[in-house]
């Protein structure tokens, strides 16, 4: 009885890792949420039994999972970036506490603020915090006391989930909290789809971040008081003696 939980990174198999393709070959079934699922279709081979489902049916996809695991099968479980950040770990394990004899192997994939910094240049060398603005499971007030102490002890910010058509402007609110305490210039930056077709990035002030057309699939980067830009990439020192 074995789960795998596997990071597929940003979505092109490019990034994945080794580990990652290997327990993909391994696994007899392929669990996941339907877009990342069709993201490494040409990985799946077809003896493999596939179980997906669309956005919101998190819950759903587990339980099935963990059952298909404790019938004898070799199961993964497939998340974008990595599986331990916002990812399926931490729900698989809950689920699975019953359960203590099933194997579960959580797979590291690159998250979105590690593939992301690197199109920007390298925005995250300093301390920096990783914030989902989404207040589906976290409330908004949670979410913005955490906008304004990351913002108030100068941390680069990244932000997760920056706007939806439900939630259309809460990246102008979440701007607007890290201005307190954080220049309008700030550097910033953000990357549409990444490692995957359309591509895109762009480096910004803070002032002009909250009118960029950004949705569900951009990863934002807000700067500290020391980052930079350096020949068109955004650059946070991190303090080395003799530069």
């Amino acid at each position: 009885m074995k789960l795998y939980v596997v990071g597929l990174g940003p979505g092109n198999d490019r990034y994945m890792t080794p580990q990652g393709k290997e327990a993909i070959q391994e696994s007899n079934v392929i669990v996941g949420y339907d877009v990342y699922v069709e993201l490494i279709r040409h990985l799946i081979t077809d003896e493999k039994e596939v179980i997906s489902t669309g956005m919101t049916k998190e819950a759903d996809r587990c339980k099935q999972a963990i059952d298909c695991a404790l019938s004898g099968k070799t199961v993964s479980m497939v998340c974008s970036g990595d599986a331990g950040v916002y990812g399926m770990a931490g729900i698989i394990y809950e689920m699975a506490k019953d359960y203590p004899k099933l194997e579960i192997v959580v797979v590291s994939g690159i998250t979105a603020a590690c593939s992301g910094a690197a199109v920007l240049g390298a925005p995250l060398i300093h301390d920096f915090s990783v914030i989902s603005l989404s207040d589906l499971l976290t409330p908004w007030e949670k979410i913005e006391k955490r906008l304004l102490l990351s913002a108030e002890a100068d941390f680069v910010v990244c932000l997760y989930n920056p706007k939806s058509k439900k939630r259309h402007d809460y990246l102008e609110k979440a701007c607007n909290i890290m201005m307190k305490h954080k220049s309008e210039d700030t550097p910033c930056g953000y990357v549409r789809n990444i490692g995957r077709d359309g591509e895109i990035s762009k480096i910004c002030k803070l002032k002009e971040l909250k009118d960029q057309e950004i949705d569900m699939f951009t990863t934002v980067f807000v700067g500290n008081s020391e980052t930079k830009v350096i020949n068109g990439k955004l650059v946070t020192p991190r303090g080395y003696k003799g530069i």
